[in-house]
């Protein structure tokens, strides 16, 4: 097997393909293992789901013997991890570092794939895994001008690992998304300057951020593996110390659902959009939710003008809701500027700075917090050929086509881990990896068994999940607005709602289709 990608979907690839004394190798283009976590090194980087789940729970002894400092991980402790686990189960000599695939091609003489990497090298092998990752492909702005600026330039997907000092600067970023949220608050505690571009709101929970209780701890360790159990059977595949949600949002009185709202802004996190379980199905209950969110931003932020423009207008949770320490706050500084874009985009990026509505804005450093080209992006920046030569963008020319969000028909043996079509970016990533992981692994030793060289997903069988998954969110508020989720932030990027929504659903899917003989994917033996 060829996996392309070394993050924690690519590591635990490479992990099974070992104990199931497989030959396999990894190619990956960083210099380091942790693919999102390597690449994601800006100010403030951590991820919005506690600790203690997002991480393996494939080793009860891993599970064991990492100690997690706080609450949510700041990035250099998930890469931290992603490091001991690679030194741990020593995967380092089947990854190689500093390799970008260029192409993987199908030769159906032979059934095999042929990958070149960008040192010129060429390989072949039976099967290819593609470990590319959701959130890994830099969205760069189409901005007239974008490379005459003199000054510093740095994507926050792309940050210098050395870091970017920030005193005395004149800072412009453009972009509110998580990395933004994230970023700004740190940047503008030694920035000269920061000023902030948005185009949209988004709307942001506080994370409640701190040191992780030894108690706390110790109590998730004691069970850990029944926990993670009961974090299976929830839609999302996380959420400890949630709670049950609280049924339906109008079956309660205005006073018990504005406790609810208040206990859960306390909490802090993305648990707070479970608070209520119809809180993405009924627009009214969107609608007084997110209205709590506004007033909290109104109390927050001083100036009044600045807090409706930081007030998201768009249902909460059709866009993945950030998590923050001390964003809204930031723009009660001195030395923070929010400009709005919504009715003056960027016109033109300058030696000095940008103009936006006729006026120009000068800085010494300008940062793209622009996001990713999300669930496909990866993919389509290699060239992946199936049969008779079909690329894989071709193929998906009118938006992704999988089934399971696992293969695609004319692409066979190739798969996708989190792929689109799966719950992926609707969950813990970790979880939902090691679900098609071990997927996959197993599908593998029913090939061998069988005596099957060849499985490709069928047309029907492919047609009817894509079907399945939209038809699916068109009974939610997710497609109501312009998120990643449906492409929407690619320009050009056709739009089709991408991932599966509900991770219990989709992994009994999975079993069933398994139990079935693999039932909607087709088999060869030559």
């Amino acid at each position: 097997m060829i996996v392309v990608g070394a993050g924690f979907a690519g590591l635990y690839m490479v992990h099974k393909m070992r104990q199931a004394g497989r030959s396999v190798r990894a190619f990956e283009a960083g210099s380091g293992v942790g693919g999102t976590w390597f690449w994601n090194q800006y100010p403030g980087a951590r991820c919005d789901i506690e600790s203690m789940e997002y991480s393996y729970g494939f080793s009860e002894d891993l599970e064991q013997d990492w100690d997690w400092s706080q609450r949510y991980a700041p990035q250099p402790e998930i890469l931290r991890y992603i490091n001991h686990v690679a030194d741990r189960f020593e995967l380092r000599r089947d990854v190689q570092l500093n390799t970008k695939v260029l192409f993987a091609h199908y030769v159906e003489t032979g059934g095999r794939w042929r990958v070149e990497t960008d040192d010129g090298e060429t390989w072949n092998a039976a099967f290819c895994v593609m470990a590319t990752g959701c959130l890994s492909s830099t969205n760069m702005p189409d901005i007239p001008g974008l490379d005459s600026f003199s000054g510093e330039t740095h994507h926050t997907s792309r940050w210098p690992h050395e870091g970017v000092e920030f005193i005395g600067k004149r800072v412009g970023i453009i972009g509110t998304g998580s990395s933004a949220i994230q970023a700004i608050p740190i940047i503008a505690e030694t920035a000269e300057r920061l000023t902030v571009f948005q185009r949209t709101a988004n709307f942001s929970i506080p994370a409640h951020n701190g040191p992780l209780a030894e108690e706390t701890s110790s109590a998730v360790k004691k069970d850990y593996q029944a926990i993670r159990a009961l974090n299976r059977e929830r839609a999302a595949a996380f959420g400890i110390n949630w709670g049950e949600p609280g049924g339906l949002t109008f079956d309660s009185t205005k006073e018990e659902r504005r406790q609810a709202y208040e206990d859960r802004w306390k909490m802090g996190g993305l648990g707070f959009l479970a608070v209520f379980e119809d809180i993405l199905m009924d627009q009214k209950a969107n609608d007084e939710i997110s209205n709590f969110v506004r007033e909290k931003i109104r109390g927050i932020v001083d100036d009044s003008d600045t807090a409706e423009l930081l007030s998201p207008h768009h249902v909460i949770g059709c866009k993945r809701p950030c998590v923050d320490t001390g964003y809204y706050k930031t723009f009660n500084r001195d030395n923070v500027q929010l400009v709005d874009l919504s009715q003056a985009p960027i016109e033109k990026i300058t030696k000095s700075g940008l103009v936006t509505g006729g006026r120009e804005y000068e800085f010494d450093c300008l940062i793209l917090a622009t996001g990713f080209d999300a669930m496909t992006g990866a993919l389509h920046s290699i060239d992946i050929r199936g049969r008779r030569g079909q690329t894989l963008l071709e193929k998906w020319s009118a938006g992704p086509l999988t089934y399971l969000g696992l293969g695609t028909n004319g692409f066979p043996n190739l798969f996708t881990i989190t792929g689109p079509g799966s719950p992926s970016v609707l969950t813990n990533m970790v979880t939902s990896i090691e679900q098609h992981v071990n997927w996959i692994s197993d599908c593998f030793d029913y090939m061998e068994k069988q005596g099957h060289r060849t499985i490709e997903a069928s047309t029907s069988a492919e047609q009817a999940w894509v079907g399945h998954v939209n038809e699916i969110a068109d009974e939610t508020l997710y497609p109501t607005c312009n998120s990643w989720y449906l492409g929407a932030n690619v320009p050009g990027k056709p739009r089709v709602f991408m991932p599966h929504i509900g991770f219990p659903p989709y992994v009994e899917k999975c079993n069933e289709v398994a139990a079935a003989d693999y039932e909607g994917f087709n088999f060869s033996a030559d």
